[in-house]
Formats: C-alpha cells, structure tokens, sequence
C-alpha cells in the first residue's frame, strides 16, 4: 500500500498535542521516521537525543491545535 506521508505527519502532530506538558512538551512515543518529518517541517525540536518528549515550536502548537479539532473534532450540533 502507497501511504501519504503528509497524512500521517499530521495525525502524528495532532496527537501530540494529546501528550503535552509544559505547555509546550510532548512525548516523543511516535515512530522515528514521523518525528525526523516533523522536525525537517520546523513543527517540532530535533528528536535526537535522551529526553523523553520533544518540544513543539510556536508553529508546530498552533498547527498540532488546528489538525486535532480538523481530524478527531465533532462537528458543533
């Protein structure tokens, strides 16, 4: 199967916004090629390393906000 890497990327960010502390940390329990994408997108802090969460950019938390309410939002009734 051909995925859309695009797609994932942002299911991926969505769901880090699930995870946050600090305001702004996340943990970095994803698949090692997703959070590469990420950071080469300028959404999130270079994954490499020993610290167990990365950090989201200030573009990287208003995008992560916008994908969780336009992917797993219910619309308003």
């Amino acid at each position: 199967m051909d995925l859309d890497t695009d797609k994932i990327d942002d299911a991926v960010l969505a769901l880090l916004s699930l995870t946050l502390h600090d305001k702004v940390r996340a943990w970095k329990s994803h698949d090692w090629d997703v959070l590469g994408r990420l950071y080469d997108k300028g959404w999130i802090s270079d994954p490499v390393g020993k610290a167990k969460s990365v950090v989201l950019t200030e573009k990287g938390l208003a995008e992560s906000q916008r994908l969780l309410g336009a992917l797993f939002g219910r619309p308003a009734r």
